[in-house]
C-alpha cells in the first residue's frame, strides 16, 4: 500500500529510494518498541502521519545538490530522515537535545546506509552553523521556532525558494 502511494506522489524515485522508504515502518516500529519516539498509539498510521508527512516538504520543493538543512528538534528523525532518503545530494543535520532520540536517528541512518545525516545531541539555541532551510515538525510554535533559527539561515539563496523555515503539511492524503 505504502509503495503503490510513494510512487503516486512522487513517480521520479529510484527503486533504492522507494526500498529504503518502505523499510521506515519496520525500523520505527522495532525502535519505538525500546525507546518511545513516536506515540505507542500512533505508530500503526506511521505511513501516513510521518512518513508522508515528512515528504510533504518534497512536494513544495525540491532541493538542489548541495543544499545544506537542519532540522531542529528532530526527535526520531522525522521529517530529515526521509527528506534525506528523498534528497541524497542534499546535507542533513538532525538536532535534538534528547541523546536517546539521537542514538535512534544514527541507528536508522546507519541501517539505511545514508551518508547525508548527521545526527547532533544539542539544544538548538546552542547549535552554531548556518543552513540553507530549517525544517521542524512539532517541535515549537512558529514565533518560538523564529526566534531559535535566528542567525541559523544563510542569506544567500541556491534553491528556487527563497532560504528559510519550512513545516511540513499534515494532511497530505
Amino acid at each position: 500500500m505504502i509503495r503503490d502511494t510513494l510512487t503516486k506522489y512522487f513517480p521520479s524515485l529510484s527503486g533504492v529510494q522507494l526500498e529504503k522508504l518502505c523499510r521506515l515502518e519496520g525500523l520505527y516500529s522495532e525502535w519505538n518498541s525500546k525507546i518511545n519516539v513516536i506515540s505507542r498509539r500512533d505508530i500503526e498510521n506511521f505511513n501516513i502521519h510521518h512518513l508522508l508527512h515528512s515528504l510533504s516538504i518534497a512536494r513544495v520543493i525540491s532541493f538542489v545538490p548541495g543544499t545544506e538543512i537542519l532540522d531542529i528538534g528532530t526527535g526520531g528523525g522525522l521529517p530529515g530522515i526521509p527528506l534525506a532518503i528523498m534528497f541524497p545530494e542534499v546535507h542533513f543535520v538532525l538536532l535534538d537535545s534528547i541523546r536517546k532520540k539521537i542514538k535512534v536517528v544514527t541507528e536508522i541512518a546507519a541501517a539505511l546506509q545514508l551518508t547525508n545525516v548527521k545526527p547532533v545531541w544539542e539544544r538548538a539555541e546552542n547549535h552554531r552553523g548556518s543552513y540553507d532551510f530549517i525544517v521542524s515538525r512539532a517541535v515549537a510554535d512558529f514565533p518560538e521556532l523564529v526566534r531559535i533559527a535566528e542567525g541559523k539561515i544563510k542569506k544567500e539563496s541556491r534553491n528556487e525558494l527563497k532560504n528559510g523555515i519550512i513545516g511540513s503539511v499534515q494532511n497530505f492524503v
